[in-house]
């Protein structure tokens, strides 16, 4: 039998190692990351230097909560630890706002409005110490559900929740004089919804304001041309304005993209997970979840008409998307940059990341990817720990058993 002190300075060990790790090995890992039409960090980084009017923002995607039916692995474990890494992250980066790209719940579309209510407090608990930035929600489709769930009452309920939306889902903003626009992608993904006449008209709109423009101090406008019918629904208008000179874009699904091949993309099935033996099997069970199975097509993309409409009517100055859990980085043929932001829960997947850019005064956008620890990695280093201690306080115990035989 251990005597007390010696549980207590076994449960005092393990809370110091412990303690240790959440110090040092929570910090995310972040690298720059170069557009394809540029050959070397000297030319990103020969026109400017850090300027306190920059801009810089954390962007997410991927939370994936559950609210009331969280299970005790989230709660103790994967909430923790994410509240630990953002924690981490907001301390070394020091960013100016946050922005979340999407898919806040695991299945947001199901839940009544009391336990939606539940899930944004859980939301409020995990991101609350930052929450006094600025901040920006946009919906996904496990937010408000895929088209055949897809009902403005369910999205107006979720919407209401964050700053900035309207009623159909959709958002705009400046911030140290850039400019943001976020869209309801899943209204674009679906075609003929009841939501879509409220995106087309965020678009119209912003693309009306483009238009406006100033030179010289003097206040010029463009003349709008008659509205023609293009690809079904979707409505043109000219727009003499130049590629990447509109808002920052933020939606949940990427833009209809040149080639997968371009991204940067490591599956998370390679992990530590395959090399557990099969008596440990059911502890990687315990720890996986079905919220990357379903009917959810990761390689979902905005339709073409849909993204040329957008590129012709916001001439967007950079793009950041979400939903593949992936990152990516392209350059369509325009010249725009779109940028996918990884999962950030350790349900998507198992090496969680995500983004910070920062906009720059002169116009530039640095992109940085993020890391944070595999969950696999931080459940072995846990178990590691936990049973070091247990081994120093067993042997312990058994010098100590051993010392009082030899004295007697």
């Amino acid at each position: 039998m251990f005597d007390g002190w010696r549980i207590i300075a076994s449960v005092t060990l393990f809370a110091t190692l412990f303690d240790i790790y959440l110090n040092h090995f929570t910090f995310p890992s972040c690298n720059v990351i170069l557009p394809s039409n540029v050959n070397s960090k000297a030319e990103i980084f020969a026109d400017f230097e850090d300027n306190p009017q920059d801009l810089t923002a954390i962007l997410v995607s991927n939370l994936l909560l559950s609210g009331t039916d969280s299970s005790f692995v989230d709660v103790f474990f994967r909430d923790f630890f994410m509240s630990q890494f953002l924690s981490k992250s907001f301390e070394s980066l020091k960013p100016d706002m946050l922005l979340i790209l999407g898919d806040v719940s695991t299945k947001g579309f199901q839940l009544t409005s009391e336990n939606w209510s539940s899930l944004v407090q859980q939301f409020e608990r995990m991101l609350g110490p930052y929450l006094h930035l600025p901040f920006h929600v946009t919906l996904g489709d496990r937010d408000i559900g895929e088209c055949s769930k897809l009902k403005a009452s369910l999205v107006h309920r979720v919407a209401s929740s964050f700053p900035q939306l309207n009623h159909g889902g959709c958002g705009s903003f400046e911030m140290s004089n850039v400019s943001f626009i976020s869209l309801n992608a899943m209204a674009l993904l679906c075609g003929n919804n009841e939501l879509l006449s409220d995106v087309e008209t965020v678009i119209e709109r912003e693309s009306a304001y483009l238009q406006t423009r100033t030179e010289d101090g003097r206040e010029q406008r463009v003349k709008v041309t008659a509205a023609s019918e293009v690809s079904y629904q979707y409505r043109w208008r000219d727009n003499p304005t130049s590629s990447q000179s509109g808002p920052v874009l933020l939606l949940h699904f990427p833009l209809q993209q040149i080639s997968k091949r371009y991204c940067s993309q490591e599956s998370s099935s390679s992990t530590i997970w395959n090399y557990f033996p099969d008596s440990l099997k059911l502890l990687r069970s315990a720890f996986r979840t079905d919220a990357d199975s379903g009917p959810y097509d990761l390689l979902q993309t905005v339709p073409p008409n849909a993204t040329e409409y957008i590129f012709q009517a916001l001439k967007p100055r950079i793009v950041f998307s979400a939903h593949s859990h992936e990152f990516c980085d392209i350059i369509h043929p325009d010249g725009t940059r779109e940028v996918t932001v990884p999962a950030l829960a350790w349900k998507a997947k198992d090496d969680p990341g995500f983004v910070v850019a920062t906009f720059r005064k002169n116009g530039d956008v640095t992109v940085k990817h993020c890391s944070f620890p595999r969950e696999s990695h931080v459940v072995v280093s846990c178990i590691t720990i936990f049973a070091l201690s247990i081994s120093l306080a067993v042997i312990t115990n058994l010098f100590h058993r051993l010392n009082v035989r030899h004295n007697r």
